[in-house]
């Protein structure tokens, strides 16, 4: 054998030595896999991310969604302007739990997908690597909404300023075919306290302004071009959900009438008449009423 043989021999060894130790490549994204993908990163922080084609999708459609026509309206004109190629702006939908927030971008997606909608949903931890996801769909046709999903943040949480960036800061321009749409509790995704108001200062002419603190925590929703707010269903609305979901699962009309009661004592134990709450009712209902 050769020297030349016995250096090839060792440096076959210690390359796999390496591959042994180093982690793994990380797939190239499967563009028709589907319309919806999640971002994961196995390895943790510092590890490299890469898009998951999401296998099953929630068919929810918008004529599923009831009870928040205004809401709807203005989250598929975005939609639609932005699948069409028109100006279109990023969306924080805020408001009380479980009345549609999520399904509603869901139902967008079910509508759009065949005209090129994609969703890439994101995990808040994950936010740091907003810029490496929207290099990574720049180049392509398809138009992506990054789904970023019961968002808030704590004091110094590092998604925070990534997201900020993101929106409206980075010295880059904003690909065009990317928007930002997520859903949170608050308003303002910060925890807001009474100590807050004491940054407050009053002028000489009497107007209030708001402090550094209270500025920094309404500047990320801010920089969302649209703002939706939500509101806790009246008992009729959260009735006509039940009623709609009942009728999705097979329930006549005498069935639905006799559900009124259970679906009420259902709402009271869970302290909401979220659509939610109404979903599972009727799953809990028709399980058990019909055979």
């Amino acid at each position: 054998m050769t020297q030349l043989d016995q250096f090839l021999q060792r440096a076959e060894a210690l390359l796999a030595r390496l591959e042994a130790v180093l982690p793994p490549g990380t797939p190239a994204p499967d563009w028709s896999a589907g319309p919806a993908f999640r971002w994961r990163k196995p390895g943790g922080k510092g590890s490299r991310g890469w898009l998951q084609p999401v296998a099953h999708i929630a068919r929810i459609t918008l004529d599923d969604l009831h009870n928040i026509g205004p809401q709807k309206e203005q989250i598929d004109q975005n939609t639609r302007q932005f699948v069409e190629g028109r100006p279109a702006n990023n969306v924080l939908l805020t408001g009380a739990r479980g009345t549609g927030k999520s399904s509603l971008i869901k139902a967008c997606l079910n509508r759009y997908a065949a005209q090129g909608l994609r969703l890439i949903e994101v995990d808040k931890e994950d936010l740091s690597d907003l810029p490496d996801i929207v290099d990574l769909v720049a180049a392509r046709p398809e138009r992506f909404v990054i789904f970023c999903d019961d968002l808030s943040f704590e004091e110094g949480e590092g998604g925070y300023k990534a997201l900020k960036v993101a929106l409206d800061g980075s010295i880059s321009a904003q690909s065009d075919n990317v928007l930002i749409y997520a859903t949170s509790n608050r308003r303002h995704l910060m925890p807001e306290r009474m100590s807050d108001n004491a940054s407050y200062v009053h002028t000489e002419d009497g107007d209030l302004h708001p402090g550094e603190t209270v500025e920094e925590k309404i500047s990320l929703s801010e920089r969302f071009g649209l703002w939706v707010s939500f509101y806790p269903f009246r008992q009729d609305d959260y009735l006509d959900i039940v009623a709609h979901w009942l009728r999705h699962f097979g329930c006549d009309d005498g069935a639905i009438e006799a559900a009124r009661a259970d679906a009420l004592r259902w709402a009271l134990q869970r302290g909401s008449r979220s659509g939610r709450v109404a979903w599972q009712f009727a799953k809990d209902y028709a399980g058990r009423t019909r055979g």
